[in-house]
């Protein structure tokens, strides 16, 4: 498992994000405040404030995390 920060601030990003994770089998957690949702279910994510970043948590055993790091790359805030 593994927490990275995520900024999906548009409809367009979201669309895009959760086309990219939903090639992996692995679950995603997403964060916004006190709420978290599947990261896979696109009426989850319009339910959180994607005006600021977001706390995406992959619960993977780590043998494709380097893939998924690699894939969302441009939704990373660092």
């Amino acid at each position: 498992m593994i927490t990275v920060t995520v900024l999906l601030d548009s409809v367009e990003k979201i669309q895009r994000f959760i086309s990219i994770i939903s090639k992996y089998q692995c679950s995603f957690d997403i964060e916004s405040g006190h709420t978290c949702v599947d990261a896979k279910s696109l009426i989850g994510m319009f339910s959180l404030d994607i005006s600021n970043p977001l706390k995406l948590t992959i619960n993977d055993d780590g043998e494709q995390i380097e893939d998924i790091l690699r894939d969302i790359n441009e939704f990373m805030e660092y």
